[in-house]
């Protein structure tokens, strides 16, 4: 198979192939992607989609292609107070992986300080990045200002 054309998401069960993308290419709508194997896939489905390892592009034929994370450079927070310290992280519209024993967030050098002068332990990492979906458990939660141009009970976070 030389090409195909997947426009629905589903859960990735007997995947026939699979695409490895960061967390920012995870959301998409329309591209051509090269598969694991070679294959080239033109993704083209009905909305912006924020794709998750584990899920799976299927296309009119039935093939599915499973989505895998792929190792990108974070910053590993760990300390006494995660609790505080992602509260910190989410106040910010900051993507987080959250784990038992440490959090994950893109590389951000203004971050590392910020989480640093909170008493966390910031380390340069290579992992796969999952972060938590938005307020719902789904979607992506997107960084903005909170000024004032929002004016007064406007604030939805619906983007």
């Amino acid at each position: 198979m030389t090409g195909w054309l997947a426009q629905k998401v589903v859960h990735a069960r007997d995947a026939d192939d699979h695409v490895t993308l960061d967390y920012d290419a995870r959301f998409l709508r329309r591209k051509v992607l090269t598969t694991d194997g070679g294959a080239q896939l033109l993704v083209d489905l009905p909305k912006t989609t924020s794709l998750n390892a584990g899920d799976a592009l299927e296309t009119s034929e039935g093939t599915r292609i499973g989505i895998r994370a792929a190792p990108e450079p974070l910053l590993q927070i760990t300390g006494d107070d995660l609790h505080r310290v992602a509260w910190h992280i989410g106040n910010r519209h900051t993507p987080c992986q959250i784990e038992a024993d440490r959090l994950l967030i893109q590389r951000n050098h203004v971050m590392a300080d910020m989480l640093a002068q909170l008493g966390a332990t910031v380390t340069e990492v290579t992992a796969p990045f999952t972060p938590e979906g938005g307020a719902y458990g789904h979607g992506r939660t997107h960084s903005h200002d909170h000024s004032a141009e929002h004016g007064p009970g406007a604030h939805t976070h619906e983007h």
